[in-house]
């Protein structure tokens, strides 16, 4: 069982970059697998409550690690789940394992790099993803993996100790399919909580 979220300990979370319905679904899923907590109300395209108010839920939460859900919309600028999600890699009552990185065609964002990338055949690699989670063509650079999507930019502007990049969860041309338990998805939650040195799910 993972440790209890009493006011003196920090509640452990893991930020994820998507929000939509399908990704909420995958990302329940995959909480229910690890037994790790979930907070759906930080779900929605775009993300519908505050930082302000997910931090509220997340101190109800019996148990952590948690994962927490952030979209933009598709906007290029810090919009709501930036917004949100900064609130909450800020605020001195959470500690943030890490965060996936989900890339998406939106244009006029300078991306963030990733520690590693999960691509869509469930490998963990080095390189960029794109959406579908193929691997991207790196010009040959010897620098880290970089992914650009909607609500990844502000990463950048808070501390992240560990960053996986992943392509559209719960999708990926069916490769993350949630009737296969989205398993791109849980493999890059799971490469996080290994990073980190997290134990879960007992």
């Amino acid at each position: 069982m993972g440790n209890d979220t009493a006011s003196d300990k920090k509640i452990r979370v893991i930020l994820v970059t998507d929000g939509d319905k399908v990704a909420q679904q995958a990302v329940e899923t995959i909480a229910s697998s690890l037994r790790l907590r979930c907070i759906s109300a930080s779900a929605g395209n775009p993300t519908p409550i505050s930082g302000k108010k997910i931090v509220e839920l997340l101190k109800t939460v019996p148990y952590d690690p948690v994962l927490v859900m952030f979209d933009d919309k598709g906007r290029c600028e810090k919009a709501a789940g930036e917004r949100a999600l900064e609130y909450v890699a800020n605020h001195p009552d959470i500690e943030v394992l890490g965060a996936i990185a989900v890339a998406s065609n939106t244009t006029g964002i300078t991306g963030v790099h990733a520690d590693a990338c999960i691509d869509c055949q469930g490998h963990v690699i080095d390189m960029s993803v794109d959406k579908k989670g193929e691997i991207k063509n790196n010009n040959n650079c010897d620098c880290k993996p970089v992914i650009t999507g909607d609500t990844v930019d502000v990463l950048n502007d808070v501390n992240i100790p560990v960053i996986i990049g992943v392509g559209d969860i719960g999708k990926m041309d069916k490769h993350d399919d949630l009737s296969r338990g989205a398993p791109i998805t849980k493999r890059a939650i799971e490469e996080i909580l290994k990073r980190s040195g997290v134990t879960y799910g007992k």
